[in-house]
């Protein structure tokens, strides 16, 4: 079904565009629509689900496309895993520029979860598995890769709840706003920073790093 333009659409097209420059990630209009697409839905369950925070559509394209992509050059493996998505950030864009990846997204919210099987459906990602439980009590039968997360919960929190999705060969990848030194400091044992990086988001100049860290 054609879906008549929403107001701002040019707009919103043109900043993405500009951002995916900036992170050199492809622009071309078989990533550009997909993830307008996504942007549309997410801005009209908002309004009933309440599954952001920010109200703006305009303001999404970089604080959260944007912001979710700045996450792809940093990716490894196959098979990944989005803890607590929320309504399937980083996880959705992140599936729709790497369609060679499978991405499985966790959250215990059953709302948040309807809303990312709907997603699926419309943006027809066939990459994306939805779980809706508890990170802790999520068992994969794949060989996870990556575990990666936004806005989620502590460090030391985050690392507790992964720790049975990953194996000596996994990573940790959470994005996080000012350099978390407290955070940093209180890991559980058996966990290991291997790089903080400081990511520079289009259109937003907000701290954002990225943390990475693997089981020892």
């Amino acid at each position: 079904m054609n879906r008549k333009p929403i107001e701002g659409f040019s707009s919103l097209e043109k900043e993405l565009c500009q951002g995916l420059q900036e992170l050199k990630l492809e622009h071309g209009q078989g990533v550009l629509t997909p993830l307008i697409n996504y942007l549309r839905l997410l801005d009209k369950w908002n309004s009933s689900f309440n599954l952001s925070g920010v109200t703006d559509i305009q303001s999404m394209v970089s604080l959260h496309l944007l912001d979710s992509l700045s996450l792809h050059h940093h990716l490894q493996g196959n098979t990944i895993v989005d803890i607590g998505t929320g309504a399937g950030l980083p996880g959705i864009p992140l599936a729709i520029v790497n369609p060679d990846k499978h991405f499985i997204l966790i959250d215990s919210n059953g709302k948040k979860t309807r809303f990312l099987l709907q997603a699926k459906i419309e943006l027809n990602l066939r990459n994306v598995a939805i779980e809706n439980c508890r990170v802790e009590h999520y068992q994969s039968h794949r060989q996870i890769d990556m575990v990666i997360c936004r806005a989620f919960s502590s460090l030391e929190d985050i690392a507790d709840k992964s720790a049975q999705l990953m194996s000596g060969d996994s990573k940790l990848l959470a994005m996080k706003g000012r350099y978390p030194e407290h955070e940093l400091n209180s890991l559980p044992k058996g966990f290991e920073v291997l790089k903080v990086t400081k990511l520079q988001i289009p259109g937003n100049e907000s701290e954002r790093h990225l943390i990475e860290i693997v089981r020892i």
